[in-house]
Formats: structure tokens, C-alpha cells, sequence
């Protein structure tokens, strides 16, 4: 199991890139979820 972790090396680059990527991912949902929640209230409060 740890081999694999590891990757022949390189196993330190391609879980921080699959954690970054993980958080960017994470982050623009949340980002797209506060929009839409905003431009709701938004409309809201111009009817």
C-alpha cells in the first residue's frame, strides 16, 4: 500500500495536485452556490 502511495517517487506532487485540484473544486461550488443564492435574493427583493 505504501508503494502505491508513494508512486515510484512522485507520489508528494500527485496527491498535493489531487488535494488542490479536490479544494478548487470545492471552492468554485461553493462560489457558484453563494451566487445563485444571491442573485435570488436579488431578485426577490426587486418584485
Amino acid at each position: 500500500m505504501s508503494q502505491w502511495l508513494a508512486m515510484g517517487g512522485y507520489g508528494a506532487y500527485v496527491w498535493a495536485s489531487f488535494a488542490l485540484t479536490a479544494a478548487g473544486l470545492v471552492w468554485m461550488s461553493l462560489a457558484a452556490s453563494r451566487a445563485r443564492r444571491n442573485w435570488f435574493r436579488n431578485e426577490d427583493e426587486d418584485q
